[in-house]
Order: structure tokens, then sequence, then C-alpha cells
């Protein structure tokens, strides 16, 4: 078999790892395109969301690349995801393609689950549950240190005083954290990679904005779609920090190890906008976006897919949380026909009212303290 997962964020990175562990064979699925969206466009019913289409569009060009056996996510509650591989696979079959199809359910729903569907994969000597649990470990163990190196960047960019050190730096950590195969080597790894990001020189007395990045996974993960928002939003000074990442997706029992809120306290946060689970990253969007407010972020930015349903139904709460806790949300809703220079605009308009708001809130405490 050779072996093809769909991109978003670390998932290359991870997939790779744990491929090697296992002993199978991969192959390189293309970034995305202008090309990958027009092929997944002219395929994919029109109003499906960004993230079918996308991924359909990398279906093709991947098979044509040699892979044979194509691996996407499986889902759970009210979100139309949980369809998309058996569509993308009636689309693909239609079109004349030969592959076989395996959906993944994702460990944080359950280690069974996911190694039932995994089974099919794996070569003989690798299919013990006992043997999977431990390579899997060892691979979320690298995980979290990929996704805790990139929540560092993000937090760096706007401080660098040289423009490129952290991106230089977190490629370095990157390539430091992917040759370690054991947990010792792993853990050594990590503190090198630390103290490599520690290198970047940064101007901490720099006036700078925080902001906080929501919304579905794909869209916020992926460069292509939100026009690669963390550096733009660095080289302005802004200090970063998104919601959602590889690792709190994979690692089980909603722990979110990397942006450091529990499931629980994600939901406890949400509760007074939004009281139930609507699907995919949803809730997660409403509790994270009062959690960001609640630390004295300037301004959050949501993303969307344009129909994409949990997302909708947090936009429409999301309203209510930038009135009563007084903090500037965008939402941003994407697809396939959206525009680099009017996100751009509109994101300019955005920090420009984040420092407004800041010089008017440091004015309003300066004339009470004189008073």
């Amino acid at each position: 078999m050779k072996i093809a997962v769909p991109r978003m964020g670390n998932l290359s990175l991870i997939i790779r790892d744990l491929a090697w562990r296992l002993g199978l064979e991969t192959v390189e699925t293309p970034v995305f395109s202008e090309e990958t969206m027009e092929i997944g466009s002219a395929l994919a019913p029109e109003f499906a969301c960004l993230p079918l289409k996308a991924v359909l569009g990398s279906f093709v060009q991947v098979l044509e690349l040699g892979a044979d056996t194509l691996v996407t996510g499986g889902g759970h509650g009210p979100c139309r995801f949980g369809y998309y591989g058996e569509i993308q696979r009636r689309i693909l079959e239609r079109e004349g393609k030969s592959f076989r199809m395996v959906v993944l359910e994702p460990p944080s729903v359950g280690i069974k689950a996911f190694h039932d569907s995994l089974r099919s994969l794996l070569p003989r000597e690798h299919v013990r549950l006992g043997v999977l649990l431990n390579e899997l470990a060892r691979t979320m163990s690298k995980v979290v240190v990929f996704d805790k190196l990139e929540k560092r960047a993000m937090a760096l960019r706007g401080l660098e005083t040289e423009p490129g050190a952290t991106d230089e730096a977190l490629a370095e950590a990157q390539g430091i954290v992917s040759g370690a195969y054991t947990r010792k080597e792993i853990e050594v790894a990590r503190l090198e990679a630390e103290e490599r990001m520690r290198q970047v020189p940064v101007d901490n007395a720099r006036p700078y904005l925080r902001v906080g990045l929501v919304g579905e996974i794909f869209v916020v993960l992926e460069p292509f779609f939100n026009f690669d928002i963390e550096h733009w939003m660095g080289r302005r000074g802004v200090v970063v920090e998104r919601a959602v990442n590889i690792a709190d997706t994979v690692v089980p029992m909603g722990r979110n190890p990397v942006f450091g809120y529990t499931e629980q306290a994600v939901a406890q946060a949400a509760e007074p906008y939004l009281s139930h689970e609507v699907g995919g990253d949803g809730l997660l969007t409403v509790g994270a976006s009062v959690i960001f407010a609640r630390r004295g972020f300037d301004a959050i930015v949501h993303f969307l897919p344009f129909t994409c349903m949990p997302e909708v139904i947090a936009k429409g709460v999301l309203s209510r949380v930038a009135a009563e806790l007084d903090v500037p949300i965008l939402s941003l809703s994407i697809d396939e026909q959206t525009g680099r220079a009017g996100v751009e605009t509109r994101l300019e308009a955005l920090l420009d009212l984040a420092w407004s708001k800041r010089k008017f809130v440091r004015g309003l405490a300066e004339s009470r303290a004189r008073a």
C-alpha cells in the first residue's frame, strides 16, 4: 500500500512519524494551491463546505502521484464532516479513480475505535493493541512538542528584532524533534528545541497586540486558506494564540495540552452563551473566545468555512460575547472565491480598532489617576 492523508497543520509531520514506526509507506500530499481548489470545486457539490472541496482536490492530485490508499478522518456529533469520507469515495469512483478509502476514527473519540479502523492498514506484527498504544503514545508526545513549538513561534513573531529569526529557529527546532524516536530521545529533543526558540532575539518593551484565533480547525491551521494570518499578524507586531491544534484533537480525554484548557473548562466558559454541543469546533469557538476575552486579548479572529453549520451557530453567539465582554471579534467566512485583499483589509481595520481601544483605555486610566 502507498498511503496518503489530507494536509492539515502539523498532521503531515505526525503521519510521517507514525508511518515510520509501523512500517507503512506514504505518499506526500501536495500543498494546497489554486489548482487543488479548481479540481475539488469542479467535482464537489456546490454548497459543500471548503474542507470537502479542498481535500477532494488534494486526493485527486495524490492519486496521480501513485497513492493507492486514501486515509481520512471520521467525525462525531452534528457536523457533516463525518459523511465526507463516503462522499469523497463515491465522487472519486464516479471519476474512474482506482483506490481504497479508509476512514480513521480519531483517538480522542476512543482508542478501540481508532485501532479497529487502523487495523487494516497495519502490518501483521503491529496489529496487537498493546504495540499500537506504545507507538501512538510516543508519536502523540511528539505531536504535543511540535504544536507547542508552533505556539511559541506565534508568540515570538510579533516581538522579534530580526525578521525571519523565529521561522529559522522553528524550522531547526522541528528538525531536532523529528529525529527523536524513544521517549527519552523525545524529551531531550524537546529541551534542545525549546532552547533554540529562546535564542530568538526579541524586544519585550515594544508595544504589541494580542489576538486569538478561533474557528473550524482546517481553515485555522492551513495557511493557504487563512492567508497565512499568523505571519501576517506577526509582521504587524501582533502576538497570536490559537485555540485549535492538532495535538488537542488527537490526544484523548479532552485534555487539550497545547491550548491549555480542558474540554470541560471550555464548556464552562461557553455555558452562559452556548450550553450544548453543536458539532465540529463550534463549542470550542465560543468557549475559547470567552477565555481569550477574560485574559485581556485585544481582538479575536474567527475563521469559518462558508456553509459550515457549527461555526455559523457559533458566529451568531459571538456577537453577544463581543458586546458583553467588550472585545472586537471578526468572523471571516472562507470559500474558494475568497480573496486575499478583502480579508487583509478587514484584518487591518480590526487591528486599527484594537489599537484605538487600547489607547482610549490607557487615556481613561491616566485621567482617572490624575483625578
